[in-house]
């Protein structure tokens, strides 16, 4: 059930990942923000409970961070 569960974490972090990566190509700044808090918290979330490998959070928190870097200075 856990490799299940992992899949199934792993697709959703994958979706709202490729949602990010749409509104930051068509330049839609709120959204994209929000969309990468939600990663993040999700990404946590799903870690906390058990969802995620140890592997796979770390590979997933590489990816918030560095869109944390990229997003540093994406405002109005």
């Amino acid at each position: 059930m856990k490799l299940f569960a992992g899949m199934r974490a792993n697709k959703e972090l994958k979706s709202i990942l490729h949602e990010l990566r749409q509104y930051l190509s068509n330049n839609y700044k709120e959204p994209a923000h929000r969309a990468k808090d939600r990663l993040i918290a999700r990404t946590e979330e799903l870690y906390a409970d058990g969802a995620l490998s140890e592997k796979d959070y770390r590979e997933w928190k590489s990816v918030c961070e560095e869109y944390v870097r990229k997003m540093a200075d994406y405002h109005h």
